[in-house]
């Protein structure tokens, strides 16, 4: 007997949950491993004031490659506002949701999620600005700042991806939704472009923010499809 429509709509969503959670699991796991052997394979004293660096020869020739570009830096650095403007954007949907709902509850589902989500977003950036793994190649402003996990690659590569899974969510099928997920997805890889050949960062740093911010949006995702399921 044939499946009905429903039952294959709800196997696909079942397929989609096992597969971006087995996907986040994976990248967490990768995130992990690569913290930890960052602090133990090839470590070096090749950072500004002798600091310490792991993977220092794929580190430093890459740094050498690329070279220092203060002007990308920059431009990568207020255009990690889009990003925050995003999550500000979600904030108000759900504000204005919760005044004429009345309950926070009845707030979607899937926006409840996402203020979760940025919080952790949120905490996963203070924890490394607290416990610095390494230090930049160069000193921003005379300081010696935290590098590792790139905080704006982290920032972008959480939020943006969230931005196109709700246009999908919420937008019919067009040309208008075809061009808001190019932009937004092209605006993504330039960001991380920018920010790995700026020079303000080890390529390790790029790595570890991709894997830490990959894996924690695929758990947001399956967590809201398991609710769309259920």
């Amino acid at each position: 007997m044939s499946k009905t429509g429903k039952e294959k709509g709800q196997t696909e969503i079942m397929k989609n949950e096992r597969r971006n959670m087995c996907g986040a699991l994976t990248l967490l796991l990768g995130f992990v491993l690569w913290t930890i052997l960052i602090q133990m394979v090839d470590v070096k004293p090749e950072g500004i004031d002798g600091t310490d660096i792991g993977f220092s020869t794929i580190n430093v020739w890459f740094h050498n490659l690329t070279g220092v570009h203060m002007k990308i830096y920059t431009i990568t650095d207020w255009l990690g506002l889009v990003a925050v403007f995003v999550c500000m954007g979600f904030g108000l949907l759900g504000l204005c949701q919760w005044i004429k709902r009345r309950k926070l509850l009845k707030v979607d589902f899937d926006i409840r999620m996402l203020g979760v989500f940025y919080v952790i977003v949120i905490l996963e950036y203070l924890i490394f600005e607290m416990i610095p793994i390494n230090y930049r190649p160069i000193f921003i402003e005379g300081r010696m700042e935290a590098s590792y996990p790139s905080s704006t690659t982290l920032l972008v590569i959480s939020v943006m991806p969230t931005l196109i899974f709700e246009l999908k969510r919420r937008m019919k099928k067009g040309l208008v939704r075809k061009i808001l997920i190019f932009v937004t997805a092209s605006f993504s890889l330039f960001m991380v472009i920018g920010r790995t050949v700026a020079g303000v960062h080890w390529l390790t740093d790029i790595v570890g923010a991709i894997l830490l911010s990959a894996g924690s949006y695929l758990i947001y995702k399956a967590i809201v499809l398991m609710h769309d399921k259920g």
